[in-house]
């Protein structure tokens, strides 16, 4: 093979420089990472293993609404912010799963359209990525935790 007039470029692309330093283009992560543990301090308590979902009862009210009532970053404020946002686009999600009314009072299930307003906040999840608080974060992956769940759970049934 001849190799005149082609040119080869080289690109690192690994996260961490040769003296072990995070590239700049991947800093955000160590905002998410843990520090380093001291090792002379004791370990950490281990982590609390996740609770498996308790089955919610069929045809029951939605409750991101009482939870929007109680938590204080919903409510009065300058104007509406992300936990808006993600609570706006589950809303729809809990409609489809049987989970909430429709404004007239009937009730409205139907999985692929739920499904899409699902992957709809995990392109919200994977577009935001390193551009969320930690709560903020938090806040939208136990959101999609619980309807994919909750989607699963339907899915079984049906």
């Amino acid at each position: 093979m001849s190799s005149q007039g082609k040119e080869i470029k080289v690109t690192d692309k690994r996260m961490f420089t040769p003296e072990g330093e995070l590239r700049e283009e991947y800093r955000f992560l160590s905002e998410k990472s843990t520090p380093e543990a001291d090792p002379a301090a004791p370990p950490p308590p281990p982590e609390p293993a996740r609770p498996e979902p308790e089955p919610a009862a069929p045809r029951r009210a939605a409750t991101l609404e009482m939870d929007m009532e109680d938590d204080p970053r919903f409510g009065p404020g300058p104007g509406p912010g992300f936990y808006d946002l993600a609570a706006m686009l589950a809303e729809p999600a809990a409609i489809y799963l049987g989970d909430a009314p429709l404004p007239d009072g009937q009730w409205a299930e139907n999985l692929e359209m739920a499904r899409l307003h699902i992957d709809l906040l995990d392109v919200l999840r994977q577009k935001t990525a390193g551009n969320l608080s930690a709560q903020e974060s938090a806040f939208l992956e136990d959101l999609l935790y619980r309807l994919r769940v909750r989607y699963v759970q339907k899915q079984k049934r049906g």
